[in-house]
């Protein structure tokens, strides 16, 4: 496993380098800081505390029922539009919780690119989770199966929490339905639904997604 190299000092000949090869990440970040005071203001009016070391590469969705509990960890960083990663966000980061005691919890140094969270129970994130681009979190069905509560109770759909603990990645076009834990240092494969447990340390992959091998 290398080694990546350290992030040259800001104005050296080694970032001045690093700009000329990659110019969209310095227009990325040029972007980035721009936004800085209507992102601020956006999560003070949605009632979300700004993180420590939060980056922001567009503005999130951000739909925080009142009162409920949504929290980013420190060193968080969300990219919400198209320009920000190689992989192009369908959409921009949504964080949503949909109930009055719904948690939604994330943990320090987490990255997204575009995809949805949705709580209406809980979504507990651990430490160091790295979720690739377009993928779905959520913990409720939100309709019912049977059509006729369906029909009279549309929302009523079934929920149960969702626990992603630490340094598990998600790769891209995932979705994570109800009831789930991914356990600590977990692969989960592109484009995979998970719909039960997956052990720690394991690659897991597919439709629905199961273990391949070990990391261990």
């Amino acid at each position: 496993m290398t080694t990546p190299d350290p992030i040259p000092p800001l104005f050296s000949a080694e970032a001045l380098r690093l700009a000329r090869r990659t110019p969209w990440k310095v227009a990325n970040e040029l972007r980035r800081l721009a936004l800085l005071p209507i992102a601020r203001l956006y999560f003070a009016l949605v009632g979300v505390s700004w993180s420590q070391g939060l980056k922001l590469y567009g503005l999130p969705i951000i739909q925080k029922y009142h009162p409920s509990t949504l929290i980013l960890g420190s060193n968080a960083e969300l990219r919400s539009i198209q320009r920000s990663n190689s992989l192009a966000p369908n959409h921009a980061v949504v964080l949503t919780t949909r109930r009055a005691n719904a948690v939604l919890q994330i943990g320090s140094d987490f990255g997204m690119t575009g995809g949805v969270i949705c709580a209406e129970d809980r979504i507990i994130i651990g430490n160091r989770v790295t979720i690739g681009a377009n993928c779905s979190i959520t913990d409720t069905d939100f309709h019912p199966l049977d059509p006729l509560e369906r029909r009279h109770n549309p929302l009523a759909g079934k929920t149960s929490p969702v626990n992603i603990e630490d340094d598990v990645f998600i790769g891209m076009e995932c979705l994570i339905l109800k009831g789930v834990t991914i356990g600590a240092g977990s692969v989960i494969g592109a484009g995979s639904v998970v719909t039960r447990d997956i052990p720690p340390n394991v690659i897991a992959a597919g439709n629905p997604a199961q273990v391949i091998r070990s990391l261990a």
